[in-house]
């Protein structure tokens, strides 16, 4: 088939590349790109700056921080918390006080119609002096006073329809008691400053500086076996010396013993934690990464 024959509008059949292609310029559907590879961050950057780490630390569920940046989100999240927290004790306060107001003027409401009712049983005995038509003025000048007041009391609190906080539908907005547990902001999960444990990567080679070494394409090595580290590389730290190394050394050498190659440790299985890597940006990375783009839906 021609290009010709992918454009055109006349046939019958109403192709899959001219629907992507109709979704695409129409604003409506969901959108699902794969990342490339300048999209997709070093295995030894932090989550948060992107940026290669000074001092990295990874969670038990191998997400890579910089120690500065990952206490600061934690100090932030705490002060956001207060804050709600706050903001929610000073609505539950205000829901007391107009739970008794309401209380107070229901028992005022109550005394009214009481006296109502008991004034309405004794008749009220009829002035003579007085005649029908000054009763009648009497009443209509005090009801046109009472209409002309309920219209300037009503006028001056209508409701508008522009403003949704003003609708007459529009109810108060209610907060809910926020959860004082500060999340990890890659995996959602309970995140704590004990939690955190200190990486230390083994460079290729250690007379660069820092910043010779970050002008590199490979730029660490496995602590064990020297294997060049990367995205390609499936990692792993080992929690008692916070070394990197990588999973073949994990499988073929330390789970034989599960002691720590550094420090001598003995090891546990949740000593040993993954590495979360960006991927390659390649198909067969085994790393699925597409970014998707929800948009309107269009429905009939």
């Amino acid at each position: 088939m021609t290009r010709h024959g992918k454009n055109c509008t006349a046939g019958a059949v109403y192709t899959y590349h001219e629907k992507r292609k109709d979704t695409a310029a129409s604003g409506y559907g969901t959108q699902s790109v794969r990342l490339g590879k300048d999209a997709i961050k070093d295995f030894d950057c932090c989550c948060l700056s992107l940026q290669p780490c000074r001092d990295p630390v990874v969670t038990e569920d191998g997400y890579l921080y910089e120690k500065e940046a990952i206490l600061q989100y934690i100090l932030h999240q705490k002060t956001e918390i207060a804050k709600k927290m706050k903001a929610y004790e000073k609505q539950k306060q205000a829901l007391k006080s107009e739970g008794q107001l309401e209380s107070k003027s229901e028992e005022r409401d109550r005394a009214e119609k009481f006296k109502q009712r008991e004034n309405n049983i004794v008749s009220k005995p009829i002035n003579p002096f007085t005649s029908d038509d000054g009763r009648q003025n009497g009443s209509t000048s005090s009801s046109s006073s009472d209409t002309s007041a309920g219209e300037s009391s009503s006028s001056s609190a209508l409701p508008s329809f522009w403003i949704p906080s003003l609708t007459p539908e529009a109810k108060p907005t209610m907060l809910k008691k926020p959860s004082k547990t500060v999340l990890c902001p890659m995996s959602g999960r309970p995140l704590k400053m004990s939690d955190l444990i200190s990486v230390r990567f083994t460079p290729l080679d250690p007379s660069l500086d820092r910043v010779a070494l970050l002008t590199r394409q490979d730029r660490y090595v496995c602590a064990v076996t020297k294997d060049t580290l990367g995205n390609s590389v499936p990692s792993a730290v080992l929690r008692p010396s916070g070394a990197v190394v990588t999973m073949e050394c994990v499988e073929k050498l330390i789970r034989k013993d599960m002691i720590d190659p550094m420090t001598g440790d003995k090891l546990k299985e949740k000593d040993i934690i993954p590495l979360q890597r960006g991927g390659t940006g390649f198909a067969g990375s085994g790393v699925d990464l597409k970014a998707k783009e929800a948009r309107p839906v269009m429905q009939a």
